[in-house]
This record gives structure tokens, C-alpha cells and sequence, in this order.
């Protein structure tokens, strides 16, 4: 934090720097249109490279565990088919309902 505050201190006073000789430097040239550059673009700058100066770390993906190897259980001695059976009923009427006729 330190040192992006030392930095951006630091292009500040370049800015007024070249703000002043832009408006004293005589006679009037080419590096005028320089130092009003720098007067003009040097905040955005200084602002981009405090905000992502040294914060900019790379991270690098870390590889999830190796999962454990799943055999297929082995076949049970006393295995046999079994036949799962539902049956379905009718719900009883509710009170003061007369029971539908099935047929």
C-alpha cells in the first residue's frame, strides 16, 4: 500500500510539474502540447496503476484430490430375484361424499 501511494504521489507532482511549465515555459512549442499531455493523461494513469498495481497476483488452481477407485461389488451366494409389488388403493371418501361407483 505504501509504495502505490509513494507512486502515485510521485506522478501527481509530475503532473503539476508539467502543468506549470506548460503555462511558463516561453515561447510556446511543440513540448507545450507535451507537458499539457502530461497535465491531462497523468491522473488516469497514476489512478490505473495505483488500483492495480501489485494486487494483481496470479492464482493458481489447485487440483482437487484424487477421488478413491470404486470396485463393483462382488455377487452375494444367496441372491435371487425378487419381485417388488405395489398395489394401489382407493382413498376412503371423505365424510358427507358419497363413494363413486366403479362400474
Amino acid at each position: 500500500m505504501t509504495s502505490r501511494s509513494a507512486r502515485y504521489l510521485i506522478m501527481m507532482g509530475v503532473r503539476v510539474l508539467c502543468f506549470l511549465l506548460m503555462v511558463f515555459v516561453q515561447p510556446l512549442g511543440w513540448w507545450t502540447w507535451v507537458f499539457g499531455a502530461g497535465a491531462i493523461f497523468l491522473p488516469y494513469i497514476a489512478v490505473v496503476l495505483a488500483n492495480a498495481g501489485q494486487d494483481a497476483k496470479t492464482v493458481n488452481a489447485v487440483p482437487p484430490g484424487r477421488e478413491l477407485e470404486a470396485h463393483p461389488a462382488p455377487p452375494s451366494s444367496d441372491a435371487h430375484d425378487e419381485v417388488i409389488t405395489v398395489r394401489e388403493t382407493r382413498e376412503t371418501p371423505h365424510p358427507g361424499h358419497a363413494p363413486e361407483d366403479p362400474s
